[in-house]
């Protein structure tokens, strides 16, 4: 039997690794990894990659993968609760490399070289491939905790991608707006064909399932997949994806006014501040986060999202003025998306979201997210697939007290819940609803429970 373990706890600099992924993995030591066996490893050949390189490992999770230096826990810092347990002891080959690229944000194995790619082939396989990106602008390690690690001891494959580009500053990569959150899509697509590909390979035949899986901008991923290629996928799981639409909502339009008005808030305990805050979206009982939020997240994701996909705003700067002022010149607290020119709207509309999914979906979202605030995203996201005659490929978890990252639930075990239980009971969902035919339980809020292990139990309804 496979051994469960509990996370460990958060290492120092979440802050910077929440944001970035920034510590750096250095040439995989094939020597610290005893040999497992893995059949016809050096035929297995990733179609379309520039570089791959492959080990044979005792354990492709976490517990073992980080110690080899085929992981790194920096860039999965913060996102699930120090109470997780992950299942250890999965046998198989893990294959790393990079598709053609002209970006080298991503430093990993001191490769200098975006497109990086990580898959997975468990020794004991039950015919189905996970595919995910990445959360915020973290690299391809980023959910081997939240994900990977679970579904390999159930006995998928899995691939995850950098998606093109990391770290804060993404914008630079491309030439027009937008282009680097493009190309985000480009290169999940580009891994789900490759890592069909390479299952069929190492097992004989093509997977029977394959299912596309994300947590933030890695459920936007999600989202789109299923939009524009749900011939690729059985179906997935979307963990608060981010919405961009072209009229909003959408990031530029609920942010900046955090950035205006928290500040009086904290100063003074303004009560306008405070309403204003509420009404871009973000709930209340979600105050005792907001001071995070500022810090870490909102001005920061505001900056180099609206410098992505609006970057004359600031003129010649680039990504404007960190916790500027309003009234400052091009401040990002003054930001109003409403009012910038078509070319920008046009920018979104180039990543924008239809509702018209073709493959089941289910989305899971915290009540208390604050930084893609629920009434804003996903709540929107729903109506949007209900508007398109797709609500019979749509399930959707409010999940009461769920943040947009589990691991404050360590800060605040009073306040919140963590999501990670509840996406797993909602993949187990989905299996049944593409295997069997057995619907999940209709649209509901998940109450947070008084007492019991949250970090590891979440029940959907029943009924």
């Amino acid at each position: 039997m496979r051994s469960i373990r509990r996370r460990p706890g958060r290492l120092p600099g979440l802050a910077a690794a929440v944001l970035a992924g920034t510590s750096l993995l250095g040439p995989v030591p094939a020597a610290q990894a005893a040999p497992a066996p893995c059949p016809g490893l050096d035929r297995i050949r990733v179609p379309g990659a520039e570089k791959q390189i492959a080990a044979c490992l005792d354990d492709l999770t976490t517990a073992g993968t980080v110690a080899s230096g085929h992981s790194v826990a920096a860039d999965f810092a913060g996102l699930t609760s120090a109470g997780a347990k992950n299942p250890t002891g999965v046998p198989g080959a893990q294959l790393d490399g990079y598709f053609p690229d002209t970006s080298t944000f991503n430093t990993a194995h001191g490769w200098n070289h975006d497109s990086q790619f990580v898959i997975r082939l468990p020794e004991h396989w039950n015919g189905g491939l996970v595919v995910a990106g990445t959360p915020g602008v973290r690299r391809q390690y980023a959910n081997d905790y939240a994900i990977s690690d679970w579904v390999l001891a159930r006995g998928y494959a899995y691939a995850a991608t950098d998606k093109g580009n990391s770290g804060a500053q993404f914008y630079k990569d491309g030439v027009r707006p937008g282009d680097a959150l493009v190309e985000w899509n480009e290169r999940v697509t580009q891994l789900t064909r490759a890592a069909k590909a390479v299952v069929a390979q190492r097992y004989g035949r093509p997977p029977r399932r394959t299912y596309a899986a994300g947590i933030s901008n890695g459920g936007y991923l999600v989202r789109w997949q299923l939009e524009n290629h749900p011939e690729l996928y059985s179906g997935g799981v979307d963990w608060e994806g981010t919405l961009w639409r072209e009229d909003g909502p959408n990031l530029l339009t609920s942010l900046p006014a955090t950035l205006r008005e928290y500040p009086k808030y904290a100063a003074t305990g303004d009560a306008a501040a405070h309403d204003a805050i509420i009404a871009a979206g973000f709930a209340p009982g979600s105050e005792p986060l907001w001071d995070y939020h500022y810090k870490v997240y909102w001005d920061l994701t505001q900056r180099i999202y609206r410098e992505e996909l609006d970057p004359s705003y600031d003129g010649a700067a680039e990504a404007g003025t960190p916790f500027c002022a309003p009234g400052t010149p091009a401040c990002d607290a003054d930001y109003d998306y409403a009012a910038r020119p078509k070319a920008v709207h046009d920018a979104v509309g180039r990543i924008a979201l239809t509702g018209r999914i073709g493959r089941p979906l289910i989305t899971l979202h915290g009540t208390l997210d604050t930084l893609l605030p629920i009434g804003e995203d996903s709540d929107v996201y729903d109506k949007l697939i209900r508007s398109r005659g797709r609500d019979r490929l749509h399930r959707y978890y409010r999940v009461e007290g769920g943040n947009h990252v589990d691991g404050l639930y360590d800060a605040h075990p009073d306040l919140l819940r963590p999501i990670l239980p509840c996406f797993r009971s909602a993949f187990t969902a989905l299996e049944s609803w593409t295997t069997r035919g057995e619907a999940p339980p209709a649209d509901a809020t998940l109450p947070r429970p008084a007492t019991g292990d949250l970090a590891n139990t979440c029940s959907l309804p029943t009924g």
